[in-house]
């Protein structure tokens, strides 16, 4: 199939720094001779008018420029449209980009992009919303809440709000059914990903895979404040092993596990994100795996590593 490039692209942030990047791009992908066109993002996530663009002009990929909030609108907008998705970071955390290898580089992220080698990977649903990378419940997703209200975001100011949640964290109280097995825990955070980070290479679930059909769960129960930052610093260099459901329960400060779907009922309405986006949280929450989802423009080398199955439960 031609190549007919349609790039998304927000169209009020990012100033000179995003202008550069797309000029960079429309010399790469004009010197290459190939087609390509800028379309605006909106904030709501509404790409019905696209649909009809990507038929009418035979629309073979759609690169998204910028974060996992956009990536998240974009595919879950598109994903049953016959396209492959790329992306170029330019976000704030960028985890997804991440979890696939792709690099921040936009050169590197070009040249992923231009190789035009694809994988089906996964995605998951949230309740009636869509998630291609990580949702939480409680400490983080209140850390995602406040960083989406402040005018300057990155990597600083995350960090910084990442701190002030810290001291004043309390744990929630959740109730997890699986299967047939229900149990009860008091957790800071509760985390399910398709992919392995956080953002910003942080990761939180290691064995993750976007290709493998399971969920990874990372429960960091109720402990010292004083050991909290080492337990969640043990899960982030995985030397936290995959355990079975009800192994230790009562014993272990970080739970981690691999599930193709999970509900969690939600206690005392801990604080929820998508994909690093704050949403109104809610009493029960159901997350399911979505199997090959979409095509993903992907380097080559992370064929073997990031889309490695992993043993389920």
């Amino acid at each position: 199939m031609k190549r007919n490039i349609l790039f998304l692209v927000n169209p009020i942030s990012g100033g000179a720094k995003k202008d550069a990047a797309l000029k960079q791009i429309e010399k790469i992908f004009t010197a290459k001779k190939i087609p390509f066109q800028f379309y605006p993002t909106n904030a709501r996530g509404d790409y019905e008018a696209l649909k009809g663009k990507i038929h009418s002009e035979t629309i073979s990929d759609v690169v998204i420029i910028g974060g996992d909030g956009t990536v998240n609108q974009a595919v879950h907008a598109l994903h049953q449209e016959p396209v492959k998705f790329g992306i170029i970071p330019f976000g704030s955390g960028n985890g997804f980009a991440f979890a696939a290898g792709i690099s921040k580089s936009l050169l590197k992220a070009a040249d992923v992009i231009l190789a035009n080698r694809s994988q089906k990977v996964d995605a998951f649903s949230v309740n009636k919303h869509f998630s291609c990378m990580l949702s939480g419940l409680g400490f983080d997703a209140k850390v995602a809440h406040d960083f989406a209200s402040k005018a300057k975001r990155g990597l600083i100011t995350y960090t910084q709000q990442s701190v002030l949640n810290f001291f004043k964290a309390q744990p929630f109280q959740f109730e997890l059914v699986h299967d047939d097995l229900t149990f009860f825990t008091e957790a800071f955070f509760i985390s399910v990903a398709n992919g392995n980070q956080f953002g910003n290479n942080v990761t939180i679930a290691p064995k993750a895979r976007l290709n493998d059909g399971l969920l990874d769960v990372v429960i960091v129960q109720k402990m010292n404040k004083a050991k909290l930052p080492f337990a969640v610093l043990k899960q982030m260099r995985g030397n936290n092993h995959l355990q079975q459901f009800v192994e230790d329960m009562t014993k272990k400060n970080v739970i981690y596990f691999q599930t193709p779907a999970i509900t969690i009922k939600n206690l005392k309405y801990a604080p929820l994100h998508i994909d690093g986006e704050p949403v109104e949280t809610s009493a029960e929450i159901g997350f399911s795996i979505i199997k090959d989802c979409f095509e993903l423009l992907m380097p080559v080398k992370n064929s073997a590593t990031n889309l490695q199955a992993s043993p389920a439960l």
